[in-house]
């Protein structure tokens, strides 16, 4: 039952359009509660971020009435709650606001105001012969599901998996070893099948796509009304010897099971491991397993860690920072080969370099990319595979040259129409994307006269300090670099960078400068970034306000 309670430290409201406030909540021990202005009107919100909890307080407020995460951009709708953007899945809890007697009240349900979200249902009596057919159970899978029921889709949905378990955040497996996948499963059994969601652990083998039927491993069909490829990525092995799943304590990862044994192998920690490539999976799961007290080698062909991406300036940065718990980096280096151990032959037990230097290694992890997984569709003459395995989309994600297929996440190659991105064809391997890429298709066909939802990449990693990214530089590339604030790792790094291609900034990282990023994001998609002249000048991205037009 809906009850009014009281904010401390307030006697009435007085905001103006685009702030916010937070207040404490009389009788409810650390309670709180968010107070935001937009077009003349006040409205009173859950305070924290439903993905992982951070103070909105600290978010962006837009002109169209947009709150955004301050760490990963998750987006709210300020007049109901409702998500707008990845990576949040549960809305925001809305409250009635009362003025009275020289204060300010807050009416709603108590459960609801200390649980500071509202609980998601998508109950859905699934009716109707329109099926919509899912291959993956990532990201991407997660934020389709969702959307398509909050749109009001109410067909037959099927996800064909071969994990073995519902979508989990694949994100804890890399930054945290989570190896629990009930722990990591963004909702349980129960959520789904109130939304009549059916999942089926099978593998997808072959696509009839003119008969609208898709065949499995264990002999099955399934029939769609529409597709949705999600099936992700797969991990690379290198093709060397001793690293190609010839010998024991060799890793790649990608799934709970790779974490799991993982996990057995370093035992109670103190292990040589050695972790081949410095991308971002290669340096997370190095340093997690470094702050567990083992002893971790990174061996990169980049200058520096994430140089390609990066640049070389930003990439001294993290690995400074990693190199503080304690890992020893090889790079501009080339694996040769791995060697058995002397005590058991039938497991690794060095990484030997082409320069000659050897690693002992008690367990080796391979973090050398992914390419789509696409296997399923080689050799069908109804679709076209690029040279790296993706299928090339349209800006709804739908795949060229065939009727209601539609492809997400890191299979998808699509054009980018951000920042710098002029429809540059991008395959993009973001957790972010792919949940977006999920809430368009929805969007889509749940109300296909709606036209495609732009969004800007957002990225994070965990490296010493957390990094907040947005943008991208892959499509047009850039050719210069601004940096302000403090870069050295051995203090206390605060910085923003901004990747410029000519005058325009086409992607912003930041380290303990929220909300950078996401105000960078929202101005971004609005075009009203600052030029990289303005930047060197001394224009600061936080006291522009953002406009209410989106024009990307």
């Amino acid at each position: 039952m809906a009850q009014e309670f009281k904010l401390k430290g307030i006697s009435s409201i007085d905001l103006k359009n685009g702030q916010k406030e937070e207040y404490e909540v009389e009788g409810l021990q650390d309670v709180k509660v968010l107070l935001a202005k937009v077009n003349n009107e006040v409205h009173a919100l859950s305070p924290k971020c439903t993905h992982y909890g951070a103070p909105l307080v600290k978010g962006v407020i837009t002109g169209s009435g947009r709150l955004t995460c301050p760490w990963h951009g998750a987006c709210f709708k300020i007049s109901t709650g409702e998500i707008e953007d990845a990576p949040a899945l549960d809305p925001l809890a809305k409250f009635e606001i009362v003025e009275k007697n020289g204060a300010v009240y807050i009416k709603g349900e108590e459960s609801v105001v200390k649980a500071a979200r509202r609980g998601l249902s998508l109950k859905c009596a699934a009716k109707g012969t329109d099926k919509v057919l899912i291959v993956g159970g990532g990201s991407g899978t997660v934020g389709l599901i969702e959307a398509l029921r909050e749109n009001g889709f109410s067909g037959p949905v099927t996800v064909i998996s071969r994990e073995g378990y519902l979508p989990i955040d694949r994100t804890k497996l890399s930054k945290a070893l989570l190896a629990d996948a009930k722990a990591a499963a963004w909702r349980n059994d129960a959520f789904y099948q109130d939304a009549s969601v059916e999942f089926v652990t099978d593998e997808v083998k072959s696509v009839d796509f003119s008969g609208k039927k898709v065949s499995s491993a264990s002999g099955k069909t399934y029939d769609y009304s529409k597709l949705v490829l999600a099936t992700g990525g797969t991990p690379r092995w290198l093709p060397l010897s001793g690293l190609k799943g010839d010998l024991g304590n060799v890793f790649v990862l990608r799934t709970i099971p790779d974490v799991q044994q993982i996990l057995q192998a370093v035992g109670d920690n103190g292990k040589k491991i050695v972790v081949i490539g410095s991308s971002f999976i290669g340096m997370e799961v190095g340093n997690a397993l470094a702050q567990k007290g083992n002893t971790v080698s990174i061996v990169g062909m980049e200058k520096v860690p994430m140089e390609r991406v990066m640049g070389e300036e930003i990439g001294k940065i993290f690995q400074g920072l990693v190199e503080k718990t304690g890992v020893k980096f090889y790079m501009q280096a080339s694996v040769d080969k791995a060697t058995p151990s002397k005590s058991d032959s039938s497991k690794v037990g060095a990484v030997l370099l082409k320069d000659g230097t050897e690693i002992e290694a008690d367990l080796v992890i391979e973090g050398v990319g992914v390419g789509p997984a696409t296997e399923y569709l080689r050799g069908n003459s109804a679709v076209e595979l690029n040279r790296d395995g993706s299928l090339t989309t349209d800006e709804s994600f739908a795949v060229k040259g065939l009727k209601d297929v539609y492809a997400i996440g890191d299979i998808a190659t699509y054009p980018y129409h951000g920042p710098g991105g002029n429809g540059h064809p991008v395959r993009i391997e973001h957790w972010n994307v792919a949940q977006n890429a999920g809430r368009s298709v929805a969007l889509t066909i749940a109300k296909p006269s709606s036209k495609p939802k732009p969004f800007i990449p957002v990225f994070w990693s965990a490296m010493g300090a957390q990094l907040r990214y947005c943008g991208n530089t892959m499509a047009g590339g850039y050719d210069d670099l601004i940096v302000k604030g403090e870069t050295d790792p051995q203090k206390s790094v605060s910085w923003v960078a901004y990747y410029c291609k000519g005058e325009e900034v086409v992607a912003v990282a930041s380290m303990m400068k929220d909300p950078y990023m996401t105000q960078c994001a929202e101005l971004m998609r609005r075009a009203a970034m600052p030029s990289k002249s303005e930047l060197k000048k001394g224009v600061d991205p936080m006291e522009i306000s953002v406009p209410a037009e989106v024009k990307m």
